[in-house]
């Protein structure tokens, strides 16, 4: 038997009322203002959102009651704009969902493979655990409705491998910096990944580098420049892989932690360091090259990274593992991660050993090559 159902959570605003009195939720108003932003006026919005004009009118006007201020600015012969207040309000949505979809698609997972179980023909998943990212996300996109299915639960990569050792998920995700970087890094993992154990599922290459504003009003141009005092950094999470390259970078340009401004301030995606950029809090952080390009800023590369899924040789003929590998390698599949900002497709889907993958640091102990 196959199951349809999908599990799905997503965070929503609402305006508390005073006591006795129902809240107001926001979602239409916020998708409402949204399709303004990117329409320039309200009839296109209305189009957008599939509400009639008066009632779109009838949603701004209520909640500009609520928040005593304007919500519009409408210019004769320069169509309609933001309000400031509006604008923040879409900016702070934006980081919202940026910061917490995640943690809630990890969470939704959880919640499906649960009932599941309860159910009187449970399907049997693959399980993934791995940073968030956007090959990742699109890859249970490309999975969503396929039996026996990818069950997804995002965790740092040191968590995922982790995870795998101990056998509580089938693929554990992890990126690798190419070049200087690459041998600090795979020492960070060398405690979880056996040679003789593992396989690795090439995933994608990807480009990471400094988010700032458009048109790079601070100059920033390298790692060097966190240092100044006119630069406000924003971070990713203790124990995250990009946060312990950013510890590598700062090292290699002879920056001290302690010498950056907003180093212990946190974000847990890739999209919520965009996001706390573009809405002014910070003035640059580091982050895949996809992220910047979905919130308007200027991209300054400084890595390429190799991202991959770890597997237990064991798993590789199984059914399920062969149905990912079908996908991964797919004309859908590829096209989507090609068209991703900063993203390389080349290898997606390859198998190798960590030999192949690694000679300089496997090569002599395992000589086994791409499978």
């Amino acid at each position: 038997m196959t199951y349809k159902f999908r599990v799905g959570l997503r965070p929503e605003w609402v305006l508390e009322g005073d006591p006795g009195h129902p809240a107001h939720p926001l979602p239409d108003m916020l998708a409402l203002l949204s399709a303004i932003d990117a329409t320039g006026n309200i009839a296109g919005a209305c189009r957008a959102c599939g509400l009639s004009y008066r009632h779109a009118w009838g949603i701004l006007r209520r909640f500009e009651t609520l928040f005593g201020t304007q919500l519009l600015i409408t210019r004769r012969r320069q169509g309609t704009v933001l309000s400031p207040f509006a604008q923040r309000l879409l900016w702070a949505n934006r980081r919202i969902q940026a910061r917490l979809m995640p943690t809630l698609e990890s969470l939704a997972s959880e919640l499906q493979e649960e009932l599941e179980k309860l159910l009187p023909e449970p399907a049997s998943h693959l399980r993934l655990h791995a940073s968030h990212g956007f090959a990742v996300e699109a890859l249970m996109q490309h999975m969503s409705g396929r039996q026996p299915g990818l069950e997804l639960r995002y965790r740092t990569a040191i968590e995922a491998l982790a995870s795998l050792e101990r056998g509580e998920c089938d693929l554990a995700g992890f990126q690798v910096p190419t070049g200087d970087f690459e041998a600090p890094i795979m020492a960070r993992y060398a405690s979880w990944l056996m040679p003789d154990d593992y396989l690795l599922i090439h995933l994608a290459v990807r480009n990471t580098g400094l988010f700032v504003e458009q048109g790079n009003p601070k100059r920033i141009r390298c790692m060097a420049d966190l240092a100044r005092a006119d630069v406000r950094f924003v971070n990713r999470q203790i124990g995250s892989s990009t946060r312990f390259l950013v510890e590598v970078m700062l090292a290699q340009a002879g920056v001290a932690i302690g010498d950056v401004s907003g180093y212990d301030t946190n974000e847990f995606t890739h999209m919520a360091i965009a996001a706390h950029i573009a809405s002014g809090m910070a003035d640059t952080g580091v982050g895949v090259e996809t992220a910047a390009w979905r919130f308007g800023l200027d991209f300054i590369p400084l890595v390429r990274e190799r991202y991959f899924f770890a597997i237990r040789r064991n798993a590789l003929d199984t059914p399920a593992m062969q149905d990912l590998l079908g996908i991964m390698r797919g004309d859908e599949y590829l096209s989507y991660i090609r068209q991703l900002a900063g993203y390389d497709a080349t290898d997606t889907g390859k198998l190798q050993t960590m030999a192949a993958a690694f000679p300089s640091l496997y090569g002599a102990r395992a000589g086994h090559g791409t499978l």
